[in-house]
């Protein structure tokens, strides 16, 4: 084992300083606006929250993201207002959330 140690070690070196291939740039720019909507409908973080109603998961997803200050982060005031079922969604994410930091 001795004997294939320094063999071992430049090996390991050189597999630290590879760097992953990137993707080529696009063609064209892509527009603002077709970017800020590609972000929106790609970047929504998703959670299993299978059983729910679509108000406490959006709630849920509002709030969990607010607590982790994500770029998603959001609190619709008048819904919280309006609606219990997202208040408790939002209340939920924001509460769980915040204690994983």
């Amino acid at each position: 084992m001795r004997r294939h140690a320094p063999a071992l070690l430049v090996l390991l070196l050189a597999a630290a300083c590879a760097t992953p291939r990137l993707p080529p740039p696009p063609d064209k720019p892509e527009l603002p606006a077709a970017a800020q909507q590609r972000r929106e409908q790609a970047s929504r973080p998703a959670y299993n929250l299978s059983g729910y109603p679509p108000a406490v998961r959006e709630g849920y997803i509002d709030g969990c993201e607010s607590a982790k200050k994500t770029p998603y982060a959001r609190k619709d005031a008048r819904r919280i207002a309006s609606d219990p079922q997202y208040e408790m969604g939002w209340n939920d994410g924001f509460g769980i959330c915040t204690k994983k930091k």
